[in-house]
């Protein structure tokens, strides 16, 4: 194939614009699946996809279409559209020079559309506007879309007659905006070091082909049975088999310079293995470090919530390990190490780029790995001062006593809403912590940026902005700074037992309300004993609420037809105090694994 002729090109929106059913309509305009096979949502491989109708993992493909007397490749990545899979699109920009920016025409541009744009520009691509479900209107000359279609057109920098009214649905509008690409995005860039390199954008675990590395190959080409190196690593392996995404994997005799397609490495050990290496060939004789071939690929990803996890049963403790490495082979940004908690035993801490991210990861260990776990509050990572050397912490349990100061990370959010439910939105500075708050005028809509921790957007703020806008609102974040603040741990006991993994932080304007929903969760969720149990949330063991479940009572029976002798009854009573004191005095409360997952899950 005739570089000139390959076109490598990505899709990018906001979440349910419609990108995996446009990416339906190319396979089916190319040819690429047969008609009896296709099926909603094709490249979405996850039954977790189709099912929340959201796009997790990036998916590439190769199809063949002629254009004019000239045959062109085209290599597809479709992408996630919501803001915690970000890092998923910026490994897709790397491995493509143009794009087709989809906006859904009933929602206009929104939160996530303006931030795959930004990233794409910086990264340099051709970008193309369409703006998808039009079947929706009985006019193309709606004004509405009209309007739509300058402000996409505005911020692509292109008249709005080139910016595609579309139909993924029903195909309208579809082969145009495919012709269009093949147009107007450039061939593939050529490197010429010298030495055959690829960049790996996405991987994934084979039983028999071991790790397989999804590539964008920038120089030379790969065949089977050669020796290959991975730079970051510093490992080498030999070429098990290399191909195309058809989308199915389809083995071909070589990769060569401007393809995607794969290299199953062979490797059994998913860690030798990481996205965005570079991939040498090394049966050719070079001289020079092998770390002045590496392709610019893309940041590491900064894990900003974390979470602990544990097996709902203890003997899936292993693959629980296993499931978790095979997800971190093809989700780079898990940060994953080993925990430990008294009451539920052995689990991993992992870090995820957000709540839904933590949400999505869960239900792939039980949907996959057939492990179902528990998790605990999601936390972010805090930085401290302790005696005079900073640190950083993400549970409030590794709290050292006498920490002089605690950091918190503080996001920028970026809110698209429409302007009469802009009131609602300046609203959510009585419940959360946003500062900074500024609105400028965007068309119908309005954008808003502000700052706030990143402890309170994790919490509920999505759902809060959701509800108070009828869902019209979108929004993004980025992570900006570490910012000193006034929060304060608080501590649960019960009996003067601590409670391992239920201690929390709080803002110290907040602390006292938020103790007592604490205690009284507990009372609520803990069952009674034949002994009273005091329940006290603590900072600094200096007691803020407190909550009593009273002992059970044992009936003395009736003595007489008029109650009995009360003095019997009241020997009766003061014995079975003592022994309630009695066993108080034993020892600390148990609470079995069942009762502190409810209160995790409460």
């Amino acid at each position: 194939m005739n570089q000139e002729n390959i076109r490598n090109f990505c899709i990018i929106a906001h979440i349910d614009h419609g990108k995996s059913t446009l990416a339906d309509r190319f396979l089916e305009v190319t040819g690429t699946v047969d008609s009896r096979h296709m099926h909603a949502q094709y490249l979405d491989q996850l039954e977790l996809e189709r099912e929340r109708g959201i796009t997790i993992k990036m998916a590439p493909v190769r199809m063949s279409y002629t254009l004019g007397p000239i045959s062109y490749t085209l290599n597809l990545i479709d992408t996630p559209g919501h803001s915690d899979f970000s890092y998923e699109v910026s490994r897709a920009l790397q491995a493509v020079e143009g794009g087709i920016l989809l906006v859904d025409a009933t929602q206009g541009i929104q939160a996530q559309t303006l931030s795959n744009f930004r990233s794409a520009k910086n990264a340099g691509l051709t970008l193309i506007g369409a703006i998808n479900k039009i079947d929706i209107f009985k006019d193309k000359n709606d004004p509405v879309l009209a309007e739509l279609r300058e402000e996409v057109g505005d911020l692509i920098g292109c008249d709005k007659e080139e910016v595609h009214l579309i139909s993924a649905k029903t195909g309208e509008g579809v082969k145009e905006l495919l012709e269009d690409a093949v147009k107007k995005i450039p061939p593939p860039k050529l490197e010429i070091k010298g030495v055959p390199r690829a960049l790996i954008f996405d991987s994934f675990y084979d039983d028999h082909k071991g790790v397989v590395a999804s590539v964008r190959v920038f120089e030379g080409s790969f065949k089977r049975e050669e020796e290959i190196h991975l730079v970051q690593r510093n490992f080498s392996a030999r070429v098990k088999e290399v191909g195309y995404f058809t989308p199915q994997l389809k083995e071909a005799p070589a990769i060569h310079a401007g393809d995607t397609g794969y290299i199953a490495t062979g490797i059994k050990d998913t860690s030798r293995v990481k996205i965005g290496d570079t991939i040498l060939l090394i049966t050719r004789p070079y001289t020079r470090d092998p770390e002045t071939f590496v392709l610019p690929g893309y940041q590491e990803p900064n894990p900003v919530v974390f979470v602990s996890f544990y097996p709902e049963d203890a003997n899936d403790y292993d693959n629980l390990k296993k499931g978790l490495e095979k997800l971190h082979l093809n989700d780079s940004s898990l940060k994953i190490e080993p925990d430990q908690n008294e009451i539920l035993g052995r689990g991993y801490k992992v870090g995820f780029l957000g709540k839904l991210h933590f949400e999505i990861t869960a239900e792939r260990l039980e949907r996959e790995f057939n492990v179902r776990v528990v998790s605990t509050f999601p936390s972010v990572i805090y930085k401290i001062k302790n005696k005079g050397k900073w640190g950083f912490i993400t549970k409030p349990e590794e709290l050292p006593e006498g920490t002089e100061e605690i950091w918190e990370p503080i996001v920028g959010i970026h809110i698209l809403v429409p302007s009469r439910y802009l009131s609602n939105v300046i609203s959510l500075q009585n419940i959360f912590r946003v500062r900074n708050m500024t609105t400028k005028t965007a068309g119908a809509s309005v954008e808003v940026e502000a700052e706030m921790p990143l402890a309170e957007l994790i919490s509920d703020f999505d759902d809060q902005l959701k509800s108070t806008t009828s869902g019209y609102a979108s929004f993004s974040y980025e992570f900006m700074d570490y910012e000193k603040a006034d929060i304060v741990r608080v501590d649960s006991f019960v009996a003067n037992e601590i409670i391992p993994g239920l201690s929390r932080f709080f803002p110290r304007e907040t602390v006292e309300r938020e103790a007592r929903k604490m205690v009284q969760k507990l009372k609520e969720t803990l069952p009674r004993q034949q002994f009273s149990q005091a329940i006290q949330a603590k900072i600094n063991g200096k007691v803020i609420a407190r909550e009593d479940i009273p002992a059970m009572r044992k009936e003395l029976g009736n003595f007489g037809k008029n109650g009995g002798d009360r003095t019997r009854k009241i020997k009766l009573w003061q014995k079975q105090k003592k022994g309630k004191e009695k066993l108080k005095a034993m020892g600390k409360v148990r609470i079995a694994p069942e009762i502190f997952k409810e209160l995790i899950k409460k």
